[in-house]
């Protein structure tokens, strides 16, 4: 599996608490709260189903994602992308490999605290 380069995959930005242990995730942030978070996934994971009441807008890097927006199957490899409406459930699993970048229109994740 590729990776994402040293330069913003530093402690410093690593989020927090990511929607499986087996995932990583590097947050950065704009001015008005909007944030951009590359996962990264080495073992594959599950998302849990969520509902957030901002816009996501999702980038599959390398893998695949197979799930469920608002009840319709998604499937997702390098390459695609995928709007995700405020209000909308969704869930779903990520294959081995799997990295993308996901934007938020809030802010979504916090940073991990006491890293440098």
């Amino acid at each position: 599996m590729k990776k994402f380069p040293d330069f913003f995959t530093s402690a410093a930005n690593r989020v927090a608490s990511p929607p499986d242990n087996a995932m990583q995730g590097y947050v950065f942030e704009g001015r008005d709260d909007v944030q951009i978070v590359f996962w990264q996934c080495a073992e594959g994971g599950e998302q849990p189903p969520q509902v957030h009441d901002f816009w996501e807008y999702a980038l599959v890097v390398e893998g695949t994602f197979d799930g469920l927006v608002d009840g319709k199957p998604v499937h997702l490899e390098a390459g695609d992308e995928c709007v995700i409406p405020p209000g909308t459930r969704h869930s779903g699993r990520y294959s081995k490999g799997y990295r993308a970048i996901d934007a938020f229109s809030a802010k979504r994740v916090s940073r991990a605290t006491g890293l440098k």
